[in-house]
């Protein structure tokens, strides 16, 4: 919006808010801080900011003079957590060229549509990702060079029509300097797509002046909080959001970062924790799970890990209290790639008396809105809903760093779909849940997977919750199932851990014990499943339980 004709106008500079910026103050005014990537045997890597801004200048370099990579172009990474893809995250984006991070949980045919809807021309990958990336190639259109850096199987790429280089031989010769270009705050920078639950994927494309603000918002006491004597165990993906704005935010601070690289798995992670001393880490909280019956299987000296932020689903309140109980406070996030991710954080008001009821029951909350993300509720007819913690609607949201559109492809307009977007521009979140009087996030479903029962709503999450602190329980997920009666009830499909004995009978009369659930909302349809199906990023995939329950592959007891 240009300012009116006859508007005063400040007189501070006119600085634009570039990745490049950041890059430069973190290899200069935090130069000593490290990223650590482990290697999963001997001494982990370590490499300095300074040098990962040299190395992003080398990357630079070559980028734009051997394999011609200019403004706009997509240069996409397929890559673990790691040094390498922390250089690629400031390099492309830097240049003016569009980072364009790849899920590789992804199915290969969501992969394929991916890349060549974006029109990636280059791809860094690892080397461990060969045997996933070769045999797309001959399915990329737009892919004329791969750049892999790691161990990993070469002869793969063998026969490949793209030209293949070899990352450290690529960068070897390139100055340790770049003049970073001034770019338009407002151009892209980054993009990212949604995991395609429903239809096919949709393209976020985030902007330099986005991911600068959203930094910063990363970086307040009442978000992260992390300064240069901490070091964050960054589990959460680089593909998934930009790893929650971390590698970026961590350069504004100095805050030294640790990278699992493809070590992802429990009994690593928890020798990670206690070998380099982490204070934060951030995952969701499949990760949590796994390495809390890690550490009971095979207890390990975590006590540097002070702080824990689970975002991408609910962490259920059992997995927060046992975390407690080790010395590691957890703290609740909510966002979604839309959202580039954070739109709340779980800080309770400092009125709040630590380690009470009322301090807790904040916790559990999804959180508090910062100033930058401006919320509002709607109901089924699109009615404004009050802040009084009990009237429960649709979450939309709007701010500096959350998307206004869906990436159409190269030269197509933006997709603004009514079902994601209001006519006045706000994001539908697809959420639904209350806000309090002071601002703080309650999700009681998603929209798809509230239970309509007898026209009253039934929340997939409180059982789900309330199943998960049964001691017998490692996993629940429940979801709406037709009904001749009632129109929709719920399934609940449990985990049970090795060697339990509880039954249907059982864990039913512990949903109803000291009023944890409504009679009327208890499930009478359960089944027993080796495991609650995930999402790429790890989240329960209930579209996966409903289609197995209406083809008959659940073996379902009615109670």
């Amino acid at each position: 919006m240009s300012p009116r004709e006859d508007a005063v106008l400040s007189t501070m500079q006119d600085v634009p808010l570039l990745i490049s910026r950041i890059l430069t103050h973190g290899s200069t005014i935090h130069g000593s801080s490290q990223v650590i990537t482990w290697t999963g045997e001997g001494e982990p890597h370590r490499r300095s900011f300074a040098e990962i801004g040299a190395r992003a200048a080398r990357l630079a370099h070559a980028l734009r003079d051997d394999l011609g990579v200019r403004d706009d172009d997509r240069v996409a990474t397929l890559m673990w957590n790691n040094a390498e893809h922390v250089e690629a995250y400031y390099a492309i984006p830097a240049m003016g060229a569009i980072l364009h991070t790849l899920n590789l949980r992804l199915p290969p045919e969501q992969l394929v549509w991916i890349v060549n809807h974006a029109a990636d021309r280059v791809i860094v990958a690892n080397g461990s990702l060969l045997p996933l990336l070769a045999p797309l190639l001959p399915h990329l259109a737009s892919v004329e060079h791969v750049v892999v850096a790691g161990p990993g199987d070469r002869s793969l790429l063998d026969g490949a029509t793209v030209r293949v280089h070899e990352y450290e031989d690529l960068i070897a010769d390139k100055p340790e300097s770049y003049d970073w270009p001034e770019l338009d705050e407002r151009q892209a920078a980054a993009m990212c797509y949604t995991s395609g639950t429903t239809g096919d994927p949709k393209g976020v494309i985030y902007s330099h002046r986005s991911i600068y603000l959203h930094s910063m918002q990363v970086n307040m006491t009442q978000s992260m909080g992390l300064t240069d004597a901490d070091t964050s165990l960054v589990v959460v993906p680089q593909f998934h959001v930009n790893a929650w704005g971390l590698p970026h935010a961590m350069f504004m601070t100095g805050v030294n970062v640790l990278m699992p690289d493809r070590f992802l798995q429990p009994a690593p992670l928890a020798e990670m924790i206690e070998s380099e001393r982490p204070t934060h880490a951030a995952a969701v909280p499949t990760i949590w799970q796994g390495l809390l019956a890690e550490l009971h299987a095979k207890p390990r000296d975590v006590s540097s890990l002070t702080q824990v932020t689970i975002g991408g689903s609910a962490c259920p309140p059992a997995l927060m209290k046992a975390f407690d109980e080790l010395g590691m406070r957890v703290c609740h996030a909510w966002g979604m790639t839309e959202t580039s991710p954070l739109g709340t954080i779980a800080r309770p008001p400092a009125q709040v008396e630590a380690g009470s009821e009322e301090e807790f029951a904040y916790r559990l909350t999804q959180g508090r809105f910062p100033a930058g993300v401006e919320p509002r509720l709607t109901g089924p007819n699109g009615e404004r809903l009050p802040w009084d913690g009990e009237s429960a609607g649709e979450l939309e949201v709007r701010g500096p760093w959350i998307a206004g559109a869906y990436y159409g492809g190269p030269g197509a307009e933006v997709l603004r779909p009514a079902d994601k977007f209001s006519e006045d521009g706000w994001l539908k979140t697809g959420d639904v849940g209350t806000i309090s009087p002071d601002g703080f996030l309650t999700l009681t479903d998603r929209a798809k997977d509230v239970i309509k029962s007898g026209g009253e709503w039934i929340s997939s999450v409180d059982l789900e919750n309330a199943l998960m602190a049964h001691p017998d329980v490692t996993e629940a997920a429940v979801v709406a199932v037709p009904d001749d009666k009632w129109g929709e009830r719920p399934l609940a499909t449990v985990v049970l851990k090795e060697g339990s004995d509880a039954d249907f009978d059982s864990l039913r009369s512990f949903l109803a014990s000291e009023g944890k659930i409504a009679k009327w909302q208890l499930p009478e349809r359960w089944t027993i499943i080796g495991a609650v199906p995930k999402t790429s990023v790890g989240k329960f995939d209930k579209k996966v339980l409903r289609r197995q329950y209406a083809a008959g592959e659940l073996d379902v007891t009615q109670l």
